[in-house]
């Protein structure tokens, strides 16, 4: 049978060469990838250096981003984030650029994959298990590729080899066939690879065993959630789920994070619950303000409201640039976050308060002044200095004339606006050189509290809700206070549903690049978007559960049979 084949993009810009004397990221630009060149044990190295500086086209992009975390029930955009496919107004078409640009990147980072995986064997002067562990890493990188490209689109070309000229021509595999691809290549992996990220001579990003068992038992999840399922793939996703948590996680040294916050605290990118990131670098060639190259990681802007627009406050490399390509849904916060006497997970997952850091434009009190000012306010004098609270959100509602007398800027929920709620600071990044420069943090992709909720969902989903609560009452104990009692945190059999596990998943991993493939995995992202959502509530369709073909695929197929678009998308 004839492989199915796709468009390829050929062209790679960057190819990244990971320094062996540094725990970063070392760019040097290279040519373009030929057979005769992957042949030799440069050519192979420069590959996989290439694979790895891939990954950044994808994970920390504004494209990955906006089709994973707005337009679902946790964010909708904010002001400056006018995107159609976020909205699902009638102006997202197969040309919406984020759609292709995202389709684009998976296939020139799939093909080279494909390029390590067919010419690794032939290569001569280089070690065998050197080879053996670069193949396993290639097909570790494929398969989130993949596994990307069927979530978002179903079926789609399946590329299973390295492609050096252009192919006018191509077909879509029926999932059925992706997922199958997918799941060898991860069997594949998990065979060949270190066990965790803390394994004896392994750099940060790096593939390993653990992520590899974490995508498997995803994917097995979102399979059984789709029209390829297959009879045994829930008991496969918490199969898998529950060996990398009770075996190899603490053989590998890998553990929930004690706090929350320490999850993402910066500068801690790479703890102990971190299964895989991709990393980022300082270097401004290739991870810079004026880089063109769709490699940036902007996530440390994304969520930044525009704070400077408040009395007392500029901007600031602290707070950051105000992009605010979107907020948080009532929804989310008022519902999702309600809970906070117990649950620390609100506080540590979004700023609520700003400290003045502009004297020039620091108000003064009023005469009169209002009732309930604070005591030693002065008719005449300013409100706060330096340093003090400037705006603050308290999370639930107070009187005008709480906000009258407040010294600084209070805004309950109901003055919220698309240009000033509470921020997302997952991503913040405050090391930067300039405030207007993308993060250089690592993007944390896959973490082990969401392989926890992954063996609950499958548990549940499978049956044996008493057996999911083992793993849901461990992420909710670890979220409690410190100074709390973790117990209270517990729920019961009773308490569990798939919408309380979408729901625990919203608190535990909130704005993380996953959130629209849960959504779809599930069948609720027309049902939660119509409830939650109030950018789409009365645009989204059937159609939308899955994305449009790219324009440019279809037109890109100039012989054969046109290419197939997504129903209703015509």
């Amino acid at each position: 049978m004839k492989r199915l084949r796709t468009i390829i993009y050929l062209a790679l810009p960057l190819i990244f060469a990971l320094g062996s004397c540094q725990k970063k990221l070392d760019e040097q630009p290279r040519a373009i990838l030929t057979p005769d060149f992957l042949s030799t044990a440069q050519g192979l190295q420069l590959a996989m250096d290439a694979a790895y500086g891939s990954t950044r086209t994808l994970w920390g992009t504004q494209d990955l981003f906006t089709m994973t975390v707005i337009g679902t029930d946790e964010f909708i955009t904010g002001i400056d984030g006018n995107n159609d496919i976020n909205k699902y107004n009638s102006n997202y078409t197969p040309s919406t650029g984020v759609v292709g640009n995202v389709w684009k990147a998976c296939y020139t980072f799939i093909n080279t994959c494909n390029g390590i995986v067919d010419y690794a064997p032939a290569v001569t002067g280089m070690d065998t298990a050197v080879k053996n562990r670069m193949v396993a890493e290639a097909k570790f990188l494929r398969a989130n590729v993949y596994f990307a490209l069927v979530q978002f689109w179903g079926d789609v070309t399946l590329n299973e080899h390295f492609q050096n000229s252009i192919i006018t021509s191509a077909t879509r595999a029926p999932m059925k066939d992706v997922y199958d691809f997918i799941v060898q290549d991860l069997k594949d992996a998990i065979a060949g690879l270190p066990a965790g990220p803390f394994s004896t001579g392994m750099l940060p990003g790096k593939a390993n065993k653990a992520a590899a068992m974490h995508v498997l038992s995803k994917v097995y999840l979102t399979r059984a959630g789709s029209s390829a399922k297959q009879a045994d793939d829930y008991r496969n996703a918490y199969t898998v789920a529950m060996d990398l948590i009770n075996n190899v996680a603490p053989a590998a040294g890998l553990s929930l994070q004690p706090d929350f916050a320490d999850v993402y605290r910066e500068g801690n990118e790479n703890n102990s619950e971190v299964l895989w990131t991709v990393q980022h670098t300082s270097n401004l060639a290739y991870n810079g303000p004026n880089n063109s190259g769709g490699t940036d990681n902007v996530l440390n802007h994304m969520w930044v409201p525009r704070y400077e627009e408040q009395s007392g406050m500029q901007r600031s490399t602290l707070y950051g640039r105000p992009y605010i390509r979107c907020i948080p849904t009532r929804w989310l916060l008022d519902t999702v976050f309600a809970e906070r006497v117990n649950d620390s997970r609100y506080q540590k997952t979004f700023q609520v308060a700003w400290l003045a850091n502009n004297p020039g434009n620091i108000p003064s009190w009023p005469s009169p002044l209002p009732p309930g000012a604070p005591a030693g306010a002065v008719a005449g004098q300013p409100k706060f200095k330096m340093g003090d609270t400037a705006i603050f959100m308290p999370g639930h509602d107070v009187t005008d004339a709480e906000i009258a007398a407040a010294p600084y800027k209070l805004m309950p929920p109901r003055t919220y606006t698309t240009s000033l709620s509470p921020a997302m600071f997952k991503y913040f990044d405050t090391k930067r050189a300039d405030m207007n420069y993308p993060s250089i943090r690592p993007v944390i992709v896959y973490r082990l509290a969401d392989t926890y909720l992954i063996a609950a969902e499958a548990l549940f989903m499978d049956g044996r809700a008493g057996d999911a609560l083992r793993y849901i009452n461990a992420i909710r104990e670890r979220a409690a206070y410190p100074t709390g009692n973790p117990q209270q945190m517990d729920v019961q059999v009773g308490d569990l549903s798939q919408d309380f596990i979408l729901d625990e998943r919203s608190r535990e991993l909130c704005g993380e690049l996953v959130r629209w493939w849960d959504l779809v995995r599930t069948g609720k992202l027309l049902q939660r978007i119509r409830l939650h959502n109030t950018d789409g509530t009365n645009n989204i369709q059937a159609k939308h559960v899955l994305r449009p073909i790219p324009q440019t695929q279809l037109d890109a197929v100039t012989t054969g049979e046109a290419y197939p678009q997504n129903e209703g998308w015509n």
